[in-house]
């Protein structure tokens, strides 16, 4: 796992995990932001269309967000609820559906509520926030502790002692 906060807010900005695909290769998935490396379609060869929905998850302070791009459709279009444990979004046209759960509440063995749930749309960006309990504040505050202890240099490299 690697994270990446800022240094000036000290909110986390890139949470990644190093996974094994079924052939064997490493690759890092992206739990918290999104891989920022521009497409090269020359290389490549074929690349999923620019106005395909793009889902990326942004943290807050006190919430977990998510932000889903390039959906088009009007605001009061979009169901958001909590289902066993995973957040749903569809829409009444059948148009998008999406069904996810937040690891670090599965974690942490914290039932999702619906009460804690809201959404917002703008700029064909649906925006899903769900509120972090009180237990997620807690750890979240005490690893803020460690990091505080660790001192970043002015590039935002930490010091690393091999052991």
């Amino acid at each position: 796992m690697a994270e990446e906060y800022d240094v000036r807010s000290n909110e986390i900005i890139v949470r990644k995990w190093r996974k094994k695909s079924s052939l064997g290769v490493e690759k890092w998935e992206y739990e918290i932001g999104e891989e920022l490396m521009p497409r090269n379609v020359e290389s490549e060869g074929l690349v999923e269309s620019s106005s395909n929905p793009i889902f990326v998850r942004r943290d807050t302070k006190d919430a977990y967000q998510w932000r889903v791009r390039n959906l088009p459709y009007p605001s009061d279009t979009y169901l958001v609820s909590v289902d066993q444990n995973q957040i749903v979004i569809k829409t009444t046209n059948k148009k998008y559906y999406k069904k996810f759960s937040i690891p670090d509440m599965d974690r942490a063995k914290c039932p999702l509520s619906q009460q804690n749930l809201s959404h917002g749309y703008a700029n064909n960006t649906l925006i899903v926030t769900y509120k972090k309990p009180s237990e997620i504040l807690a750890m979240e505050k005490s690893v803020q502790e460690e990091l505080l202890k660790i001192k970043a240099s002015k590039d935002g490299d930490v010091e690393c002692n091999p052991s």
